[in-house]
């Protein structure tokens, strides 16, 4: 039979649109350690918003979205702060020189006509999990494809069919973009079980405890078998010590057992912290987002303030 133009197979499927959240902290951080010192004719220290906007340019050529919102840290402590006030205690303080570049990342998104999310209390992660949560609730269009432009590697348990991130590998050249397939090719594992993966291992850049003992490999392993932390321990409680062997529980010798039975509270207490938190209270529109109608004069004119000529030709 011959198709009709009216037929509705032939009718051309919507285009997703697309949103991209820019983790602000994580490519400034990354930005300013990536690139040597470099300083405008008045000695202002500028490399990481040079940095920065190297990745968020090529990010706005490559995917070409319709929605553009970036997130920051908000200074000081968070809830997970008051849960645990070792939470990141052993990181080295950031320098000033990298935090007095923050302002001038914040102008230059403000000219892209880009909202900024923060929230005292809560990580960008936090903000960056709950926009997508919102985000994909597909109120006003039927299909979103986000993009997180991240250097966190936390990020990835928010990975999911229509939430992809674009991960700065190395410096802020090596840039890979990880969907489900490339998350799991790197860990072995869906981006839902990374949660419980931090929850095994600990963390230490953010001081998170985990269970003493326990690796990478062995952490996959129980993962690959149990699926979830709660799982793993729902099915130890099943099982007598004396039919670990032989008994079914093929990652779990009487050591680790041990191990696990002894640091159970801190498991799910880690859970707990590494977990980011997808409800956070923010007053997000997605339509507020759409960035194409930016001022590309002011752009061009806090560019050149920043003595960043180079840059001018690849504004979209």
């Amino acid at each position: 039979m011959n198709q009709t133009p009216n037929n509705p197979i032939l009718k051309e499927q919507p285009l997703k649109k697309k949103l991209i959240i820019v983790d602000s902290h994580a490519l400034t951080h990354r930005a300013y350690h990536a690139l040597p010192p470099l300083t405008t004719k008045n000695g202002e220290l500028i490399n990481a918003v040079y940095g920065f906007l190297l990745v968020f340019l090529r990010a706005l050529h490559e995917f070409q979205p319709d929605f553009v919102v970036a997130t920051f840290d908000f200074p000081g402590k968070t809830f997970r702060h008051q849960k645990f006030k070792e939470y990141k205690a052993t990181r080295p303080p950031v320098p000033d020189e990298l935090y007095n570049q923050i302002p001038k990342i914040k102008e230059v998104l403000s000219a892209f006509n880009i909202p900024i999310f923060e929230k005292e209390g809560f990580e960008a992660d936090d903000i960056i999990g709950t926009i997508t949560r919102l985000a994909s609730k597909k109120q006003i269009f039927p299909e979103i494809e986000i993009i997180i432009l991240s250097g966190d590697l936390d990020t990835f348990q928010l990975v999911n069919p229509y939430t992809k991130v674009y991960f700065l590998k190395r410096g802020v050249k090596d840039i890979i973009l990880y969907d489900e397939v490339m998350v799991k090719e790197r860990y072995g594992l869906l981006s839902q079980q990374l949660v419980d993966f931090r929850a095994l291992t600990g963390d230490p850049s953010d001081n998170i405890p985990g269970v003493p003992g326990v690796g990478e490999k062995t952490a996959i392993k129980l993962l690959k078998e149990f699926g979830s932390l709660e799982n793993l321990y729902s099915a130890l409680n099943q099982r007598p010590l004396h039919q670990i062997i032989g008994g079914g529980l093929i990652s779990v010798n009487q050591r680790l057992r041990a191990k696990l039975e002894e640091y159970k509270e801190q498991a799910f207490f880690s859970k707990s912290l590494a977990r980011i938190n997808q409800n956070v209270e923010i007053d997000f529109k997605l339509e507020d987002c759409n960035w194409k109608d930016y001022d590309k004069e002011k752009a061009i004119e806090i560019l050149k303030k920043l003595e960043f000529n180079s840059l001018i030709q690849r504004l979209p």
